[in-house]
């Protein structure tokens, strides 16, 4: 990533060197790790507190969902995909940013439900999720992001109908 240096992106922060030093290995991680971003968890426990005792991991990873991929999260994710295709220096923290949310989830999943489940059962479902989402959001896929103006292509879906449609064949197979 030309043009721009670690100095100019502290002072756009607002952070000094050092604390930027503290959390960043180096700029573009800075730039990527903008991604990472979950919000409503509070919401989002309280709600999965209310669920039903015989709720799945497959709903509980729907409602996460459809719960934080708001259109600011999916914008910024796109965005940092995109860069990432200008800048190939950006593909190994984009790998890491994707990995995190991957694990994240499945973190989130075996908290929950423990040993209810067989061996590998989370780790597999947060990788179907993740592997899923991520063809929409580099566009390799053609879904109408919220927020985020889009060609209007024949074959294009709504954000809503990719979600619902992903999570069809996650319940009843393929």
């Amino acid at each position: 990533m030309d043009g721009f240096v670690v100095e100019d992106v502290v002072q756009r922060a607002g952070y000094s060197r050092r604390t930027f030093a503290n959390h960043f290995s180096c700029k573009e991680e800075a730039v990527v790790m903008a991604g990472e971003h979950f919000h409503r968890m509070d919401e989002y426990f309280e709600m999965i507190s209310n669920l039903p005792e015989d709720t799945t991991p497959l709903e509980v990873m729907y409602q996460f969902i459809k719960m934080q991929l708001t259109e600011e999260v999916l914008r910024r994710i796109h965005q940092i995909l995109e860069l990432s295709k200008s800048y190939p220096s950006l593909m190994p923290h984009t790998l890491t940013l994707l990995n995190r949310l991957q694990n994240g989830a499945k973190m989130m999943l075996s908290e929950l439900f423990g040993d209810r489940y067989p061996a590998g059962y989370n780790h597999f479902l947060a990788g179907a999720v993740c592997a899923a989402i991520i063809p929409m959001l580099d566009g390799s896929v053609h879904v109408q992001l919220p927020g985020l103006s889009s060609e209007e292509k024949e074959e294009s879906i709504s954000f809503d109908e990719y979600i619902d449609s992903m999570f069809k064949y996650l319940r009843d197979g393929f």
